[in-house]
């Protein structure tokens, strides 16, 4: 297949749910977690949970590292705004995420910082050429798939002798956030049965770089794609190797993601980034080695460094599940705020505002709506 559509055929997507509807094992139930949250948007928009039988049910994962970012960065950037007058550079899904006492980058624009969403790490480095004068902080986040732009950047910072232009660094590490799940026991444990694994982060970081899911952890995953009929093709490939006792790591989206990933985008990483010791993650807590930090060659375009930028203690709102919901705990319709105090136009978390929250999955395709249990139960049968 060639086309975006295809992967979005209404008819194959019908076969698929008759093929996994008769490979699954009535007398077992199968918890997947989708751990990207553009799956999780996938299957409440194309409403793939709905063509699952009823022992299939998807488990939410941190989604993305906008939800996963704490607090206390977000309140390190309004305080770099506010009492640096930097001109900070940032994409749009971070302006509405709430920090301490519901203040937000968007409130401090509001206030007269001067906070500017860019596209690419190309417009920041632009916006700093522009203001020699001022200076200029790009607020880098993301997980694998955003590190190698910020590593440019870095670089051109360098070469170009830019500086007014600095990185506030905020990349976090997937495979280390997939280790603290999976080990997790008791209440804490999300009892998952499978893995739906990134895809755009897999394009970097390749599919072997799960291999501890199956050798550790006894826990199959596949690598799938984005569209309606990747997350369908991947859940049949989840449960049939659940059927048969096999326990390894699968690749569906072969048309994008190989074994090695891409060994040049790793290269840049490594050159320009190092370990972190330690990163807090919102709902996972402090982990060691999950994320990077800028190495010493390329310090002076560090803001950390620049601005010396201290860590500040994050706390989430109470009665909030953000931090439960991030971990396959939660639904977000077990979370006494959705809906009410928490809304698209009053966030308490990260996970109702950011564009691949599972909680805005929830809210923008009506998950939240749910029908009687003879309703849902007559339109399975129908």
């Amino acid at each position: 297949m060639k086309y975006v559509n295809e992967f979005r055929n209404g008819d194959v997507a019908a076969k698929l749910a008759r093929v996994i509807a008769n490979e699954v094992e009535s007398d077992r139930d199968y918890r997947l977690m989708e751990f990207c949250g553009g799956h999780t948007h996938a299957i409440f928009r194309f409403g793939i949970q709905d063509l699952m039988p009823e022992n299939v049910n998807f488990v939410h994962g941190p989604g993305c590292p906008v939800c996963v970012l704490p607090k206390g960065r977000i309140d390190n950037a309004i305080k770099l705004v506010q009492d640096h007058n930097v001109i900070l550079c940032t994409y749009a899904d971070l302006v509405r995420v709430p920090a301490t006492k519901q203040m937000s980058l968007l409130k401090a624009k509001a206030d007269g910082g001067d906070i500017r969403m860019v596209y690419s790490t190309q417009d920041a480095l632009q916006i700093a050429r522009q203001n020699p004068n001022r200076q200029v902080v790009f607020f880098a986040i993301g997980f694998e798939t955003t590190t190698p732009p910020t590593a440019v950047a870095l670089q051109v910072a360098q070469q170009e002798g830019l500086n007014n232009f600095s990185v506030f660094c905020n990349h976090v590490l997937t495979p280390p956030a997939m280790r603290h799940i999976l080990q997790q026991d008791g209440d804490q444990s999300a009892n998952i049965d499978g893995i739906l694994g990134p895809s755009h982060v897999s394009t970097i970081i390749g599919s072997q770089a799960y291999a501890f899911c199956a050798t550790e952890f006894h826990t199959p995953i596949v690598i799938a794609g984005f569209e309606p009929l990747d997350v369908m093709q991947s859940t049949l490939m989840l449960i049939r190797q659940l059927n048969s006792g096999r326990v390894t790591v699968e690749n569906e989206y072969t048309r994008v993601v190989t074994d090695e990933g891409n060994r040049k985008a790793q290269a840049l990483m490594q050159e320009v980034f190092e370990l972190r010791p330690i990163f807090e993650w919102r709902g996972l807590g402090m982990m060691p080695n999950s994320a990077l930090q800028i190495r010493d060659i390329y310090a002076e375009w560090d803001a950390e460094q620049r601005f010396a930028i201290e860590h500040i203690t994050s706390s989430d709102v109470k009665s909030c599940l953000c931090p439960a919901i991030l971990r396959g705990l939660n639904k977000p319709t077990d979370c006494k705020l959705f809906g009410t105090v928490c809304t698209p136009e009053n966030p308490m978390g990260a996970c109702m505002v950011s564009s691949e929250g599972s909680c805005a999955a929830y809210w923008s395709y009506g998950r939240f709506r749910q029908p009687d249990t003879a309703t849902a139960q007559q339109e399975r049968t129908a």
